[in-house]
């Protein structure tokens, strides 16, 4: 790895016309005032740097579960996964991932397996880090079914300044653990609804990065691991 590309990552297509506004936008304040110019310079480079897509090493061994999105751990607790996916409605452990407006928003499959239903619902634009977030707030939300016949949910929610949910795949589609799916415009937060009696490997507070930090393991029977801010 150079130095070069230490800062310098590619560019999601989704973001190309964001930028190239921005840039626009940029020229134009040029001819009313430098200051104003060179601000929009900045706002340009951030929109590049907010639709980054990095390469993942994503781990290969069978049955690890990765984060399907870059940002902290802000919540693990007992839900049922999104009515709309036909799940059973027991409840599983859900893990919320909230990405702020610097994290890299490109969303990662959790696991290898069959897209067996994805369904989108409108709704509101609360603060994606509020526990309200998974009811209340717009989402698209996956089910993945593995190999073994097991399900895992994983939901992209629209936060308090996203507008816009991307998701790549439709039902029937094959996904490898850490493969590409989608992603959110400026904040959110993704979701993922373990399988019972899965425990996370991770704790409230933790940095997560898609596709590389593992969430979960389903060979693994550690008790739920709790977390020091130090």
């Amino acid at each position: 790895m150079t130095m070069l590309s230490t800062f310098i990552k590619p560019m999601h297509p989704e973001g190309r016309r964001f930028v190239a506004i921005f840039a626009a936008i940029a020229a134009a304040l040029f001819f009313l005032s430098a200051f104003l110019g060179w601000v929009a310079i900045g706002l340009t480079v951030w929109c590049y740097y907010f639709f980054r897509d990095p390469k993942r090493t994503t781990p290969q061994r069978e049955g690890l579960i990765v984060s399907p999105a870059d940002g902290i751990v802000s919540l693990i607790e007992k839900a049922v996964p999104p009515a709309e996916l036909g799940m059973p409605d027991a409840p599983l452990t859900r893990v919320s991932v909230f990405m702020n407006v610097f994290n890299c928003h490109v969303n990662r499959a959790p696991i290898a397996g069959h897209v067996r239903a994805v369904a989108y619902r409108a709704g509101k634009f609360f603060n994606a880090s509020l526990d309200k977030a998974s009811v209340d707030n717009e989402r698209n939300s996956l089910c993945i079914e593995m190999a073994d016949g097991r399900q895992i949910a994983v939901v992209q929610i629209a936060g308090l300044v996203a507008r816009r949910i991307v998701c790549f795949v439709t039902t029937g589609a094959s996904l490898q653990t850490g493969e590409r799916f989608g992603l959110i415009r400026f904040g959110s937060r993704l979701d993922v609804y373990l399988p019972d009696g899965v425990a996370p490997l991770v704790a409230v507070g933790q940095g997560m990065i898609a596709g590389e930090t593992v969430l979960a393991d389903l060979a693994s029977s550690e008790e739920p691991r709790i977390g020091r801010t130090a």
